[in-house]
């Protein structure tokens, strides 16, 4: 089968799509974020892509602490809402229920079956982005969705995000065309 040269893109496979939580005197603040993977196994070390103008990203650089949640797929339309919307203007912290861990400004999410607390390693600006390196210095996960102790992914059934088309999908199955179904969000 011939292969067709594609311009550069973020499309090598679908990423998983987190809440990224902050928190800024004591309100929590959330985002959703898909360009999130591990780079290092011991420490586990996360990297997240965000633009440096988000609140989140303010908050991360200046706190040094944030938290990744994953969203159940019922969950699409409040969390593409999240993204629709910036806590630069618009207050989020009355949309989930939190809990925090170890990390004071790293608030995570009731309803996500699984959380973990991350803290800031480095910041490294490439472009429209800037890469947040952190460890993972704890996980939470629901009773339920563990196996033998070990997170069970189709219990979990996190969201996924792909591209050039923005979708959202869980494991295989497509969920909503995001950054439009949050905007049927109503309160």
């Amino acid at each position: 089968m011939a292969k067709i040269k594609l311009a550069p893109g973020p499309f090598i496979f679908p990423m998983p799509l987190v809440l990224i939580g902050t928190a800024q005197d004591g309100r929590a603040n959330f985002m959703p974020a898909a360009f999130v993977g591990i780079t290092n196994f011991k420490p586990p070390v996360v990297v997240c892509g965000l633009d440096s103008k988000h609140l989140t990203a303010q908050l991360i650089e200046k706190q040094g602490e944030f938290s990744i949640n994953l969203p159940p797929p019922e969950w699409v339309i409040v969390t593409d809402h999240c993204g629709l919307v910036s806590g630069h203007k618009v207050d989020k912290s009355g949309l989930f229920q939190t809990f925090t861990g170890e990390l004071a400004h790293a608030p995570m999410i009731e309803g996500c079956r699984l959380a973990a607390e991350c803290r800031l390693i480095r910041t490294v600006p490439q472009g429209v982005d800037t890469a947040y390196l952190a460890e993972i210095v704890a996980v939470h996960a629901d009773e339920e969705v563990l196996v033998d102790g070990q997170p069970d992914w189709t219990k979990i059934n996190p969201m996924l995000f792909t591209f050039p088309k923005p979708a959202y999908w869980r494991l295989g199955e497509y969920i909503a065309p995001a950054w439009q179904v949050g905007k049927t969000y109503q309160k």
